[in-house]
């Protein structure tokens, strides 16, 4: 999937918006990536930044626990309704290792991503763009008229 970043956000190579959550613990960081009601989540360790492999992951996720499938690549993917459900919701992702476990929570906010056309400083820019084409188009006739001024007066 191949993703592309934008001042109003995450978007796939379809144009569908993407939400990010991203949680961390004392020793490990997770990043979610949600599209539809798909969530590909990539989890390693802050000591060196290595991928966290073979733990059984479980994500809470709006009060019910989802268990997620482990990926060849080293992800956990997890499909739920729950993902496509607009608005903020508390995600907790429960990691066991082993004798390790480990409870990284954050926070998922889903379609109050603003898309193109919603950004607020949309208008704000095109005002700027009206406001530089005003002066660029002062200036050259400032220049023609002054330029016209000093041939009528040559000898």
């Amino acid at each position: 999937m191949a993703l592309f970043a934008c001042a109003s956000g995450v978007f796939a190579a379809d144009g569908a918006a993407i939400s990010r959550v991203e949680a961390r613990s004392n020793d490990l960081l997770a990043v979610g990536m949600v599209r539809d009601d798909k969530m590909i989540i990539h989890i390693s360790r802050l000591a060196d930044n290595a991928p966290v492999r073979d733990a059984v992951v479980t994500v809470l996720l709006r009060g019910t626990p989802h268990a997620t499938t482990a990926e060849a690549d080293g992800s956990y993917s997890l499909q739920t309704k729950d993902l496509a459900l607009p608005g903020a919701a508390a995600v907790d992702f429960r990691v066991d290792q082993g004798a390790a476990k480990d409870s990284l929570k954050g926070t998922l906010d889903i379609g109050s991503q603003p898309g193109p056309l919603d950004d607020k400083n949309s208008s704000r820019q095109l005002w700027w763009w009206v406001l530089n084409f005003a002066v660029c188009g002062a200036a050259v006739w400032l220049f023609t008229k002054r330029r016209k001024a000093a041939k009528d007066q040559e000898p």
